[in-house]
């Protein structure tokens, strides 16, 4: 976005969101979230460019309302689907509304990018290049050390690489005949581990331009921000029923109008956030204790209302620590380091709940069912139906739902023992009045 512009980088956005719509339709396809991440951003940073840092919060807040919609359109729409076409269709034809609802956005980047050239504060140079000519100098443009074969994606392979190598381990192993004895196994964290150490040696020394820029990483309101974004996302166990599952995405979507409207109010969000982190911890406990088969619905629904309340909190100020931080120049990058961060936490929340699943679930089928079943506690563990095939007042369903049981409540107590660094990573944020704040808004494109 920073080399073309914010519109062209919308578009290329909604071109690989729509690709992968339309590849889903006969297999799984990375494009889909390359596009569909890549919009969010591009749409930040659009808010970013145009708000001011008071308003943000609640621009941020507002611009994740439809979610609130969605929660009940989409498995309405789901169901339709099912009963009266098929999946792929419902692939086909979002692959048509996509692109045609994002067609008015784009329409407004293109108008606000006129208007900005009209008045003279957006200024078209021809760069006078030849197609070679130009081909080099985008080459050069993403290659981090101006060399050849050098380029910024090498920063990026690494990182990549690393943690998949790193967490993919922790998932697998059980399938593995020797465990965390398995060479497979030992090869992929030691590969992983080389990986991570090289790409922070290629950064320092190799790369002229860093993936992740030394000097945002030693700004502690700007590692505090990204800290807590890879501490608290995730941090849900697996539900019984979407519906109780729906709650914190819409009560996270309702609370966060209220948290933007509250900081720009107030111009503080520091203290928000440090009070959202306790409340997060009583859910999450309160969790602990209600999560069992038997338990009255209405608590777990008490539950996720709570979490719920921290997390629209949580979002929205870290979003505006981390931009209230850096200048208006870095938005981009700033939410970029914490959209990655994001990505990580929610990659090792997933992997050590997967850990925690693969290692649980099977030992405790086995040690709960019936002697007669017990020779099928693999095949009760793989599959879904088999599991749900058991009458609800039978041996079997009752050693599924308290290998369940046990399952869930290592992960949560996991959760909460991690939620504490939350509030020490909030509490490096500098606490910044942002109605002092003097910022010019920028160039919008």
């Amino acid at each position: 976005m920073d080399i073309w512009g914010r519109v062209e980088g919308y578009l290329l956005m909604v071109s690989c969101c729509t690709l992968g719509l339309v590849m889903m339709a006969s297999c799984n396809s990375v494009f889909y979230w390359v596009g569909h991440n890549g919009m969010a951003y591009v749409l930040d940073i659009f808010l970013a460019d145009t708000s001011s840092l008071k308003n943000r919060g609640w621009l941020f807040a507002f611009s994740t309302s439809p979610y609130i919609a969605t929660t009940f359109a989409g498995p309405a729409a789901a169901h339709a689907f099912y009963r009266f076409s098929s999946w792929r269709w419902a692939f086909g034809t979002f692959s048509i509304v996509l692109p045609l609802a994002s067609a008015p956005v784009a329409g407004i980047f293109f108008q606000s990018r006129r208007k900005a050239m009209e008045l003279g504060y957006l200024a078209k140079k021809r760069s006078g290049r030849t197609l070679i000519q130009s081909v080099k100098h985008y080459f050069a443009e993403f290659d981090a050390s101006n060399q050849p074969k050098t380029k910024i994606v090498i920063g990026m392979i690494l990182l990549i690489a690393a943690f998949a190598l790193i967490l993919l381990p922790f998932s697998i192993s059980t399938y593995q005949s020797a465990n965390w004895k398995s060479p497979a196994v030992i090869s992929m964290l030691v590969i992983g581990g080389c990986s991570l150490a090289a790409f922070v040696l290629w950064e320092r020394f190799g790369a002229r331009v860093c993936l992740a820029p030394f000097h945002l990483l030693v700004d502690r309101t700007v590692v505090g921000a990204c800290l807590v974004t890879g501490t608290v996302v995730h941090r849900q166990t697996i539900q019984n029923a979407g519906y109780i599952g729906n709650i914190y995405s819409i009560g996270t979507c309702v609370w966060s109008l209220a948290t933007g409207a509250i900081i720009r109010a107030t111009g503080r969000f520091k203290y928000l956030a440090l009070a959202a982190i306790p409340l997060q911890m009583i859910g999450v406990s309160l969790m602990i204790r209600f999560r069992k088969p038997g338990t009255d619905i209405g608590f777990i629904i008490l539950c996720q209302v709570l979490i719920a309340l921290s997390g629209g909190t949580m979002v929205i100020c870290e979003q505006i620590a981390i931009m209230a931080a850096v200048s208006h120049g870095e938005v981009a990058v700033a939410l970029a380091l914490l959209g990655l961060f994001s990505s990580v936490g929610s990659a090792i929340g997933q992997t050590i709940a997967g850990a925690i699943w693969t290692h649980t679930i099977p030992q405790y089928l086995q040690m709960y069912l019936p002697e007669s079943a017990k020779w099928k506690a693999m095949e009760i563990y793989d599959s879904l139906e088999e599991q749900l095939s058991y009458p609800m007042d039978s041996p079997e369903r009752q050693a599924i739902m308290s290998a369940y049981e046990v399952s869930q409540r290592r992960m949560l107590i996991v959760g909460l023992c991690v939620l504490p660094l939350a509030m020490v990573w909030i509490l490096m944020w500098r606490d910044i009045q942002l109605k002092n704040v003097k910022r010019a808004k920028g160039t919008v494109f």
